[in-house]
């Protein structure tokens, strides 16, 4: 909201000093500083409304070392991280940018769906919270508009440049360059590493392509959203990978909105995109903040208000930046945390059925409970999965000249 009122003294009113909200590097760390400042000076406040509310943590006796003592525990804290990036991304970002809207959308959209789940859980007094099928809809639904908006919006387009950018003693030289409307996604650690959507997938036919793309999108949106969900196990875990992540994107998105920068290191300039810096800030600032109240011992939960969200937004941000084939990498903790679930579940019904007795490949999953079990404390075990966060995320950034 703030951009085009301060576009307007610079380029009309001329007013001196107004130009700095031009730059992205400014807005960002403006966008990261108030998302701090709301989550961490407010969040005490928000906090005592939930607890004034009793909306507390039902915590299930799973035999977890520090477990019961978590009962009562606030939770919905999520909203906390919702305004954090809702409110500095509204004042500091171009709100009429498509990608920023469909960010935003997101972010409200997947944040409603985990608040009902959690007033299902803490009001109706349901510990099953809202019905897996109806999770899904909403999930399937964000799928749907997102894929459906970066397949066919006008807006959503990479630039090829006929002519590389230079820069000599001082003077930008103006490039030739068309945009293009392309579904194309990096391939990582591949020389040529471009994939387009439309040629890999028109064997199928013209109209069948825009349909797996949108199940596609929805298929990594519900994946990363859960994964971040099942990761929200114990204090810090979720938010403190989030921000890791966030980071990470924060520089892919920086540099795909850099003409100069995107052409040295060969990945898509996509214009616009350097709005994602702002949102990206406010993501990482809002989890940061959250750290403050949810880091060991913990005194408020995010619960599904934050996590299905913060999954979500991840998700969304990967496939506007053309790097969700990243995903497994950049995401490594919630994928393994995911896959910890699905092998357990499965080798239990698999030795069930074969021996007639359920067996068990970890002593408990999701994966960070398994640890638990082995009676290791959980802020080693958060501190711990935030240093592979921290690799995976050096890793992912490293393809940018890996080939």
């Amino acid at each position: 909201m703030l951009y085009p009122i301060f576009d307007y003294l610079d380029s009309v009113m001329d007013v001196p000093g107004t130009g700095v909200f031009r730059y992205i590097s400014f807005r960002a760390g403006m966008a990261a500083l108030l998302s701090l400042i709301i989550t961490v000076t407010f969040g005490k406040n928000i906090i005592d409304w939930i607890r004034a509310k009793q909306i507390g943590e039902t915590v299930r006796d799973l035999g977890l070392a520090g477990q019961t003592e978590k009962k009562g525990t606030p939770t919905m804290g999520g909203l906390m991280i919702i305004a954090g990036i809702v409110i500095p991304t509204l004042l500091f970002a171009n709100v009429n940018n498509i990608y920023i809207i469909l960010l935003l959308i997101t972010t409200v959209w997947l944040g409603a769906i985990g608040f009902l789940d959690d007033y299902i859980k803490v009001f109706k007094k349901n510990k099953e919270g809202l019905a897996g099928r109806f999770k899904i809809v909403g999930q399937i639904t964000i799928g749907i508009i997102v894929g459906a908006t970066l397949y066919f919006h006008e807006g959503v387009v990479v630039r090829e440049f006929t002519n590389p950018v230079s820069i000599e003693e001082g003077v930008v030289e103006t490039p030739a360059f068309r945009d293009v409307k392309v579904a194309k996604t990096t391939i990582p650690f591949m020389k040529n590493n471009e994939l387009n959507y439309e040629n890999f997938l028109g064997f199928l036919g013209e109209s069948v392509t825009p349909v797996l793309y949108i199940l596609l999108v929805i298929f990594i949106i519900t994946a990363v959203s859960n994964g971040a969900n099942i990761t929200d196990g114990i204090d810090g875990l979720a938010a403190g990978t989030s921000a890791i992540i966030g980071l990470a994107i924060a520089i892919f998105a920086y540099i795909s909105g850099n003409a100069i920068f995107s052409q040295y290191l060969n990945v898509f300039f996509i214009p616009n995109s350097g709005e994602l810096v702002i949102f990206c800030a406010a993501f990482v600032g809002a989890c940061v903040g959250f750290l403050w109240y949810n880091a060991f011992p913990a005194q408020v939960f995010m619960g599904d208000t934050g996590s299905l969200m913060l999954g979500g937004v991840i998700a969304v941000l990967s496939l506007t930046l053309r790097k969700e084939l990243l995903i497994p990498v950049l995401c490594g903790v919630f994928v393994i945390e995911n896959v910890s679930v699905i092998m357990q579940v499965s080798y239990f019904k698999y030795t069930k059925r074969k021996y007639g007795e359920g067996r068990r490949i970890f002593l408990m999953s999701p994966l960070h409970h398994h640890y638990q079990k082995k009676n290791i404390h959980e802020s080693k075990i958060v501190v711990r999965f935030w240093i592979v966060g921290i690799l995976l995320a050096i890793i992912t950034l490293a393809t940018l000249k890996l080939r």
